[in-house]
């Protein structure tokens, strides 16, 4: 990729980016348990698996570390059941800092479609054409193809869109949920920090900002299927948790049985500060779950250009990704009333 001035420094971040956020939204919609507060470090004293407070402890040092190894700018949020079955806090970083999301902001846009589906005013077997005006390159898969006509679903668009992060997908989610509807649907859901960027065509958008801790939010009700009908929140899981996805970060340590108990999305771009590397998601227990959820928002990096697994603040991604499991993994949410499970991964040869 060149180096050059990214459209988001031309656009600027705005004066909600700017400003630190100082009401987070609540957690209290959820059907599930309320995050406690965290401690003045940004953890909680309480236990998470075997020991007081040893694996809460664990998770901070480890993202202290990495943090400071990759360098960059951070602002996070964790949050883990307890063996009580308490979502608590642990590591709270600047966590209602309005910050760019890129990638990361395809749960946002995915959420908001599903919604128009949950209203019965989309489907996801609706088609529209893929045409050659619409194709947009960077991430994905649609780019690829070199010639286009394609009709595809919205199931495949937002399939695509999920999984390989691709960028055309984005366009054709505008196209069935205009930018500023979007933005409705997020603050009719409680989100008023996550947003697009609205440009001159309806239809298409920067992709916009968001919060750590909006994005856990976003991620705790959809793994407890309070953002969206059950139903949208299982297709949605069922793409993030699927072994195909990114694996580079959060789930590079990990055996494909473990891989398919994260459901992540990772997003990398860079500005006039530098580079930004972000990851989110929510890791489930082996009754599907959920036990943790992360938003680690990282810019103002170097290795501009690498946007591979070398990448120090990918390699801290994957530091913390078998951390956070291997401190979730005795943890079970017995009392979950929402579970989501993925099929066991079997190779098919052809035929």
């Amino acid at each position: 990729m060149a180096k050059h001035v990214s459209r988001r420094a031309a656009i600027g971040i705005g004066a909600a980016a700017a400003a630190l956020v100082t009401a987070p939204r609540s957690a209290a919609a959820s059907n599930e348990p309320a995050t406690r507060a965290a401690g003045p470090d940004g953890t909680d004293p309480g236990t998470v698996g075997p020991g007081a407070g040893r694996g809460p402890e664990l998770i901070r040092r480890t993202y202290q570390r990495q943090k400071a190894r990759a360098g960059g700018v951070w602002r996070s949020h964790v949050a883990v059941l307890d063996a009580a079955g308490v979502l608590r806090t642990v590591v709270a970083d600047d966590a209602d800092r309005v910050t760019h999301g890129y990638s990361v902001q395809k749960l946002a846009v995915a959420v908001a479609v599903m919604d128009k589906i949950d209203r019965g005013e989309l489907r996801l077997d609706q088609r529209l054409d893929l045409t050659a005006d619409i194709i947009l390159g960077g991430s994905g898969i649609y780019f690829l193809q070199t010639v286009w006509g394609d009709e595809v679903t919205v199931a495949n668009f937002l399939t695509a869109m999920l999984l390989v992060s691709d960028n055309t997908a984005v366009r054709m989610c505008g196209r069935v949920v205009p930018a500023l509807e979007i933005n409705e649907i997020l603050a009719a859901k409680g989100f008023p920090h996550t947003r697009v960027e609205p440009v001159a065509n309806p239809n298409r958008f920067f992709l916009g900002v968001t919060t750590p801790r909006e994005t856990h939010d976003l991620l705790w009700g959809l793994a407890t299927k309070t953002l969206l009908s059950a139903r949208s929140s299982d297709f949605l899981l069922g793409v993030l948790r699927w072994i195909n996805g990114y694996h580079d970060g959060i789930r590079r340590e990990m055996s494909s049985a473990e891989r398919s108990r994260v459901a992540t999305k990772y997003g990398a771009d860079f500005d006039t500060s530098g580079a930004a590397r972000h990851e989110a998601g929510i890791m489930f227990d082996a009754t599907g779950a959920p036990t943790l959820t992360y938003a680690f928002f990282a810019d103002s990096l170097g290795d501009l250009d690498n946007y591979g697994g070398t990448h120090p603040a990918v390699r801290a991604h994957a530091v913390l990704g078998r951390v956070m499991l291997d401190v979730v993994e005795p943890v079970t949410n017995r009392a979950a009333r929402a579970r989501h499970t993925v099929r066991p991964f079997s190779p098919v040869d052809g035929g």
